[in-house]
């Protein structure tokens, strides 16, 4: 009788020992796929950002004055290989109308130069280059499109016309992070945008 409990109890044991070892296992399964999922969430979450932003940026027209051009029998489009890289560095404007520049605005065939009576402006470099926005936090990104902060900088001078950032400002933070985390995804274009010129006479800001 002794015997057959002793059997018993050496039986219930290794019962209690498996179980408590199953469990173990897959609390440690399940850690494991939470953190899984978890991660792949947040992947998923970033993709689905990024393309949010590709999707702003294209319907906001940025590439129509952000990106160089390339004329074709239907007129400029945006060149693929510049996309959102500025005002080429060394390309030549040519002679500007004075009195026409202070009257109208004018635009260079590439689309990223204008003349008015501020002077002469350049469409930025919107890469991810660090002579474009590679350097900007999220912060300074929103500057520049609530507030109109060259570069996103508080104590900077406002950006030159023809950037319509005042139609942007009333923009959602997750579109304006949207935006931003596009833009940061973008292939580096090293390209240093000419510094705006003002109006002869004109002192530097």
């Amino acid at each position: 009788m002794k015997k057959t409990i002793v059997a018993l109890g050496a039986v219930l044991l290794v019962c209690v020992s498996a179980m408590v070892a199953c469990n173990g296992a897959t609390s440690s399964s399940e850690k494991n796929e939470g953190m899984n999922n978890a991660t792949g969430t947040k992947m998923v979450d970033e993709a689905g950002r990024i393309a949010r932003g590709r999707y702003l940026v294209t319907i906001m027209g940025c590439n129509d004055c952000h990106s160089p051009k390339k004329m074709t029998p239907q007129g400029p489009v945006p060149d693929s290989t510049r996309l959102l890289s500025g005002h080429p560095a060394g390309m030549p404007i040519g002679a500007i109308d004075a009195k026409a520049s202070k009257d109208w605005l004018l635009f260079h065939p590439n689309l990223t130069a204008f003349a008015g009576p501020w002077g002469v402006s350049y469409a930025a470099n919107l890469t991810s280059s660090e002579t474009g926005i590679g350097n900007w936090t999220e912060e300074q990104f929103f500057r520049a499109l609530r507030e109109g902060k060259y570069k996103g900088l508080a104590n900077s001078r406002s950006l030159l016309p023809p950037m319509p950032w005042q139609n942007f400002r009333n923009a959602t933070d997750d579109d304006l992070s949207a935006i931003f985390a596009y833009l940061k995804s973008t292939p580096p274009v090293d390209n240093v945008v000419p510094a705006w010129a003002p109006p002869a006479g004109a002192p530097q800001q």
